[in-house]
């Protein structure tokens, strides 16, 4: 039987203000040993708010390591860490067959999981990896399990991939396919901390004893609040404005200033990540449904890697963060 729909807007309330106090709490212990990433903070943890994973795109040194160790403590996650090298093969990840006798001679295949079978995982420089063994990801991205040799193996849930790439150094890189980016919720920037922040660093990192991150969520917690995530209502302004903006970013469908500018859009997928995340932001910052405001805040992250320029636009200097703000811009 139906909820009412007094009943379950109550409902909601109450589990947004059950485990916004959680979520936030979260977000200040992963404070205390990340500094001046703010941002960066915020969006990773819309991430798994979410459901999804993210792309953290920075220079080394900016933490994005020990920002992903911090998020595995705080939200109570088993959390397991892969370097990516061209020579990394794919069952270096996802785990392999091994032959095995028993007592009485008879031999029998086990299977030996792999880093892949955690609750959040850190793929380190994943451009790193040859396609091949960064298509072993794939499978488990989207469809939440892996199949070796023919049987299929279940992830632990809740599963999330945080990957990081280094924006400059690109000799003996394999850019990530637009199928496998696709899968990745958002695209992280992260940049340099602010004066006060480095001086924080400087202070916090140098000393005889180093801040530990605290648990703040259970996967459990995590877990009800993915669900409810999915329940926050959402304004028909707001749904409009989502399809707006997606739509206007495609070569097909955008005003013939920007389809001139356009080599290939965001799809589906886009529209979706924005549904979950502008959801996610509202429930990070205490409110019961989201705004056009986190349509326009979130719509870098969604839209950066699902989209290109084409040489002309490249060519006379344009740059996608500026073809983004003007969409986000007619939005109103």
């Amino acid at each position: 039987m139906t909820e009412p729909a007094t009943d379950l807007d109550a409902a909601i309330v109450r589990g947004a203000e059950a485990i916004g106090g959680h979520v936030a709490a979260a977000r200040a212990a992963i404070g205390e040993v990340i500094f001046g990433q703010e941002k960066v903070v915020e969006q990773a943890l819309l991430t798994v708010l979410c459901g999804g994973h993210a792309l953290l795109v920075g220079v080394p040194g900016l933490a994005k390591t020990k920002l992903v160790e911090a998020m595995g403590t705080v939200l109570g996650l088993d959390a397991r860490r892969v370097q990516f090298t061209p020579d990394l093969m794919p069952s270096d990840i996802l785990g392999s067959e091994v032959l095995e006798e028993d007592a009485h001679g008879r031999r029998s295949f086990r299977f030996i999981q792999g880093p892949v079978f955690a609750q959040l995982l850190m793929a380190d420089e994943i451009n790193r990896a040859s396609p091949r063994t960064q298509s072993a990801l794939l499978q488990a991205m989207q469809e939440y399990h892996v199949t070796v040799a023919g049987a299929r193996h279940d992830l632990p849930r809740p599963f999330h991939v945080l990957a990081t790439q280094n924006p400059l150094e690109q000799e003996g890189t394999y850019p990530l396919p637009e199928a496998q980016l696709d899968r990745f919720l958002l695209q992280i920037d992260v940049d340099y901390p602010d004066r006060d922040a480095e001086r924080r660093i400087l202070l916090a990192t140098t000393g005889a004893e180093e801040v530990r991150p605290r648990q703040a969520l259970s996967a459990e917690d995590l877990m009800g609040a993915q669900r409810l995530v999915r329940r926050l209502p959402v304004g028909e302004s707001v749904v409009e404005a989502i399809l707006d903006l997606v739509r206007s970013a495609r070569p097909e469908t955008a005003d013939k200033a920007f389809a001139d500018k356009i080599a290939w859009g965001p799809g589906p997928r886009a529209s979706q990540a924005l549904m979950l995340a502008v959801r996610a932001r509202a429930l990070l910052d205490g409110r019961f449904a989201p705004s056009i405001d986190d349509v326009a805040a979130l719509a870098p992250p969604v839209l950066k890697h699902r989209m290109a320029l084409n040489f002309s636009a490249r060519s006379s200097g344009e740059t996608l963060e500026a073809v983004i703000a003007r969409l986000v811009e007619r939005l109103g």
